[in-house]
């Protein structure tokens, strides 16, 4: 019994002193919100009127994320609430950069392929010449991309020859054959279409990880733009719309098709909205026209290509089958922005805040202050009327507070957390959960010492007694904190999710600490010789 406590005691404060030294070490911190570091808030709402669903305003929520992920913002915070989607970007100073993050339409256009998805090879702009597949040199145009505030970029197209994912047989009269998403076989042979674009100039503009400018959908215009989720990072070269998702209707569905693997079938709108619009732009890639040299359909969603398909049929008749190379990831997610496309919501602009950095600053400085003159008051009130095991209390809490420190800044770095001013307010009103526990232990073990036990054997059965106890209030608090965090957003989430976070390290450091540490002194005669929570311990029991 003795041993286990003893490993039980070292283990816990081992665990969280020594994560306390490996951040000190390492120069590791949890991240600070929006209201601490400062930054930007950009509040969007759908369109009134608009036709938007859940899993439209879902869409538009992920796809500000990748973008601003694409950009470095350390922590973003999206939030979406019904029709409004929040985003905060901790760190970023320049609003127009960030309006130009977050304005995204969900809007799916179909585009005709000018040039097919390739390599890109960001070079030297004064410097023409690129080593292409093979290992020769070739000399190829470039088309130059200026990024305001950072140095003009050649752009270069690696000649690759993969091979495309096209059926044994012909496919039914429905049948598109696409290009694999995502996978590293997705080039094609270059055609001699050039991909020289327009010069795109912007103030500022985002840049994605390989370099390139993160553009808006351009509808009206050639557009160079990714191919989402290829490796390695491909571009192609696309014509102005010729039509948008709402060609489809909306019941996409991912379903494994018989010969093709995973594939996308879903139906088209009748008449002039729907077949026409389709059946126009597929007869103009299936001949090879101008204005699809490809024979390749794109499906663009706010400036990037969710799947580029080769038409193999000239005519539909009320439903696409597109097939290819995908896997059941690829199957869905292209089902779910044709799904989204058919009713695209329309986000416009609410309000714009800048959060002050400064003002972050004092609000950390205040709630630190406050927070430790509330701790240093509890604590000389417990060792006023606990005595001796008043400075359990104190070194529990240092326990308490380093376990609590070491896990927000994992989760910080391995999940994105972020510590705001609210998250502050839940640890700080934790303190008052990890009192109650030591308060229900020890008033536990003064009734079992007035009655005349040991103090040795009322530990251990007071610990019985108010582990049960102990157990339901925190429970309680993590009921109250779970249905905050799942019922609201913003500010009071934050305030949960740490509230609940605090309390689970207070029932590991009642359990793992405290027990121990009190059933270890109490076996000891020191403690049988002294005023215990100011009672006079005989060695019998017997209290003075």
């Amino acid at each position: 019994m003795r041993r286990k406590l003893i490993i039980s005691l070292v283990g816990i404060m081992v665990v969280a002193y020594g994560a306390l030294i490996l951040t000190i070490v390492t120069d590791s911190k949890p991240a600070l919100g929006l209201d601490l570091q400062g930054g930007i808030s950009v509040t969007q709402q759908a369109v009134s009127g608009a036709d938007c669903t859940d899993a439209s305003m879902q869409l538009a929520v992920e796809k500000i994320r990748e973008r601003i992920d694409s950009l470095g913002v350390a922590e973003p915070e999206i939030l979406c609430q019904g029709d409004t989607i929040v985003t905060n970007l901790p760190g970023v100073e320049n609003q127009e950069q960030a309006i130009q993050l977050v304005q995204v339409t969900g809007a799916v256009y179909l585009r005709p392929v000018l040039q097919s998805c390739q390599i890109l090879n960001l070079t030297d702009p004064t410097d023409s010449t690129t080593t292409v597949a093979g290992g020769s040199s070739t000399t190829v145009p470039a088309s130059s991309t200026t990024a305001a505030g950072g140095p003009s970029r050649s752009v270069s197209a690696a000649n690759t020859t993969p091979e495309t994912a096209a059926p044994d047989t012909v496919a039914p009269a429905t049948t598109v054959a696409a290009v694999a998403v995502g996978a590293s076989s997705t080039t094609v042979p270059a055609t001699s279409t050039t991909a020289s674009g327009p010069t795109t100039s912007t103030t500022s503009p985002p840049l994605d990880e390989n370099g390139f400018p993160i553009q808006d959908s351009d509808p009206n215009n050639p557009q160079i733009l990714p191919l989402f989720n290829s490796e390695p990072p491909q571009y192609c070269y696309v014509g102005p719309a010729q039509g948008t998702g709402e060609v489809f209707q909306d019941n996409a569905t991912a379903t494994v098709i018989t010969g093709e693997g995973w594939g996308v079938v879903v139906d088209l709108r009748d008449g002039a909205d729907g077949e026409d619009i389709w059946n126009n732009l597929a007869q103009q890639c299936y001949s090879a026209a101008d204005t699809c040299p490809t024979q390749q359909i794109a499906i663009d969603l706010d400036g990037t290509l969710q799947s580029v398909a080769t038409v193999q049929q000239p005519n539909f008749n009320g439903s696409v089958q597109i097939s290819g190379s995908f896997t059941e990831s690829d199957a869905r997610n292209l089902a779910r922005v044709i799904n989204s496309g058919s009713l695209p919501v329309e986000l416009e602009l609410q309000s714009v805040q800048n959060v002050s950095a400064s003002l972050g600053k004092d609000s950390l400085r205040a709630a630190v202050i406050s927070g430790l003159v509330g701790v240093l008051l509890v604590l000389i009130f417990m060792i006023a009327y606990y005595r001796m095991l008043g400075f359990i209390v104190a070194i529990g809490v240092t326990v308490s507070g380093c376990l609590l420190w070491g896990v927000v800044t994992w989760l910080s770095k391995s999940s994105g957390l972020t510590l705001s001013l609210s998250g502050i307010a839940g640890i700080i009103v934790s303190v008052g959960v990890t009192v109650d526990s030591y308060v229900v232990f020890f008033e536990r073990l003064k009734d079992e010492v007035r009655a005349g036990k040991t103090l040795r054997n009322s530990a251990l059965r007071g610990f019985q007694g108010a582990w049960r106890t102990i157990v339901i209030a925190d429970l309680v608090s993590l009921i109250g904190a779970f249905v905050l965090w799942y019922l609201t957003v913003g500010a009071v989430r934050g305030f949960a999710f740490f509230l609940g976070l605090s309390t689970l390290c207070d029932l590991v450091v009642a359990y793992f600490f405290t027990r121990p540490m009190v059933l270890l002194l109490a076996r000891t005669k020191w403690m049988e010789r002294r005023k215990v929570m100011g009672i006079e311990v005989t060695p019998h029991g017997a209290t003075a």
